[in-house]
């Protein structure tokens, strides 16, 4: 019999396999518990089990993990993890801190296929989806790795490292559950945000399934033509489809979308882009991100100027919208998303 990654089980499915092991519910509530409220990736570190049932577990299941390649901190405190996987491939994930909380960044797939124009990670090409415990165990590290270095653990994730999480939308979904659910990592759901670059159909499925996170539409650009250009899944997404699908979903959940908006100097970043953004938002309540560039050589981009991004700013916040300036982190450590991994890849 094949053995089965541990991490990819529900609950219900985990007690479902222990009593195909001839155990009782209670076993399987034990081992959920070392997983993932004690998080260990070892069976011989149940203390609670007998030796037997460890020895029988380790015959079943296996832990589809990963491990630190690399972690580099930059001089404004934010952490950028290289993670190795089981077949060689590599992922990042990001610690980001502020005043009030630790973010962490983490990825959903090795590479990405969308091929988005400014993006470092597009130019790695698509490899595969991330497992759950791929994906989970990103948090699991750098939570420990955050605690470790000034006390305070992670508060907030964000799956807006490589990859597109709607493309893995089981898997990221199930990470969800694994970290939100009271007998997993106990996480508020409003302290998660995943970000798409705008999958129709998943959007609609997030607001029909009763997503409880927070959705984040990686925008970039108010118009078909110039949207297309830079992101080519628009010409399969386009913008009032994706419209219609945001609509739909704020209908079904009554929750506020979240714009991101990368500023490319001279591309997207005019006033009467402004105005063209805030009329796409008028369908329904928005907080708007507004994020600096961070360029990198994959791409000819450049960050637009301060100028032009107060005068960007400015407009928009003279609509009464609500707007955040993100400012680049970790500029010193190859902080653009799918820098770190290209470097692993190259070496």
């Amino acid at each position: 019999m094949d053995k089965r990654d541990i991490l990819s089980l529900s609950f219900d499915e985990l007690v479902t396999a222990m009593e195909e092991c001839g155990e009782k519910k209670f076993r399987a509530t034990q081992v959920y518990q070392w997983i993932w409220q004690k998080r260990v990736r070892s069976f011989d570190a149940m203390s609670n089990l007998s030796q037997k049932l460890r020895e029988q577990l380790a015959e079943v299941f296996y832990f589809q993990t990963i491990k630190v390649s690399t972690a580099k901190k930059s001089t404004d405190g934010s952490c950028k993890f290289a993670f190795s996987l089981f077949d060689g491939n590599v992922v990042e994930g990001v610690l980001i801190p502020a005043k009030d909380r630790m973010t962490a960044c983490i990825s959903s797939q090795v590479g990405c296929g969308l091929q988005c124009a400014f993006c470092a990670t597009g130019s790695l090409g698509f490899t595969r989806n991330l497992s759950v415990g791929e994906i989970t165990d990103q948090f699991f590290v750098m939570d420990a790795a955050a605690k470790e270095d000034g006390g305070q653990g992670i508060s907030n994730i964000v799956y807006m490292g490589m990859g597109e999480p709607l493309m893995n939308y089981k898997n990221v979904m199930s990470s969800i559950d694994r970290l939100t659910e009271e007998k997993g990592a106990g996480l508020a759901p409003s302290r998660i945000t995943v970000s798409t670059s705008g999958i129709i159909r998943n959007i609609k499925q997030l607001a029909d399934d009763g997503f409880s996170c927070n959705l984040a539409i990686s925008l970039h650009a108010p118009k078909d033509m110039l949207r297309s250009q830079i992101m080519p899944i628009n010409k399969t997404n386009p913008l009032a489809k994706l419209s219609d699908a945001l609509a739909y979903y704020h209908e079904k959940t009554g929750d506020r979308i979240t714009i991101e908006y990368v500023l490319l100097q001279g591309v997207n970043d005019s006033v009467q882009h402004a105005r063209e953004l805030a009329e796409f938002t008028k369908r329904f309540p928005v907080k708007i991100n507004v994020i600096e560039y961070n360029p990198h050589e994959k791409a000819p981009y450049k960050k637009s100027d301060r100028q032009t991004l107060d005068a960007f700013v400015s407009f928009l916040k003279g609509l009464n919208l609500i707007v955040n300036v993100r400012f680049s982190k970790g500029k010193d450590i190859a902080a653009a998303c799918g820098q770190l991994a290209a470097k692993q890849k190259r070496k």
